[in-house]
C-alpha cells in the first residue's frame, strides 16, 4: 500500500505537467461572429413585424374605447354590452398576440444562434487538437484563476472562424 502512495506521489505532478490549459474568452468571440449581425437583422425583422401589428391592434382598441366612452351616455343596454364585448374581445386578442410575439421571437432567436454557438464550439475544438490541449475553459464565465502556464487561445480561435 505504501509503494503505491509513493508511485501515485511521484507519477502525478508527472502526470500533471504532461497537461496544457487553454483559455478562451467566448463571449468576446461570440460577438466578433459575423453571423451574429445577420441573426440581429433577422430578429428585428421579425419584431418590427409584430410591433407593427401590435401598434395597429393597440389603435383600434383605444378607438373603440374612445368611440364608446363617447357616445355610452346614448347607448341601450344591448349595444353597450355587446360594445364591451368587443372591447374585452380586442383587449384579450391584444394580450394573446403580445404572448404569442415574444414566445416567437424567443423561439427564433435559439433557433438562430444555435448554429453560430455550434460553429464557435467546433472551431474551439479543433484548435484544442490541433494545438494539443488537455482543456481550454471559457475566461468569461468560469475562470477563477489563470496560471503562467495557461495559454489563452482567444486569437487562434479567432482565426479559425475566420474573425480579424
Amino acid at each position: 500500500m505504501k509503494k503505491l502512495f509513493v508511485i501515485l506521489a511521484l507519477a502525478l505532478p508527472i502526470l500533471a505537467s504532461a497537461q496544457k490549459f487553454g483559455y478562451v474568452n467566448t463571449q468576446e468571440l461570440f460577438q466578433q461572429m459575423p453571423e451574429l449581425k445577420q441573426v440581429e437583422a433577422r430578429l428585428d425583422s421579425l419584431n418590427a413585424q409584430y410591433e407593427n401589428m401590435l401598434t395597429a391592434m393597440q389603435e383600434e382598441y383605444q378607438k373603440k374605447v374612445q368611440d364608446y366612452q363617447d357616445k355610452q351616455a346614448t347607448m341601450t343596454d344591448a349595444i353597450r354590452q355587446i360594445t364591451e364585448e368587443e372591447i374585452y374581445s380586442i383587449q384579450q386578442r391584444l394580450q394573446t398576440t403580445y404572448q404569442t410575439a415574444q414566445a416567437d421571437v424567443q423561439k427564433k432567436q435559439e433557433e438562430y444562434l444555435v448554429p453560430v454557438q455550434e460553429r464557435m464550439v467546433n472551431a474551439i475544438r479543433k484548435v484544442g487538437e490541433e494545438k494539443g490541449f488537455t482543456y481550454i475553459f471559457n475566461s468569461a464565465t468560469s475562470l477563477v484563476y489563470t496560471g503562467p502556464d495557461a495559454i489563452d487561445v482567444t486569437d487562434d480561435v479567432r482565426k479559425e472562424l475566420g474573425i480579424k
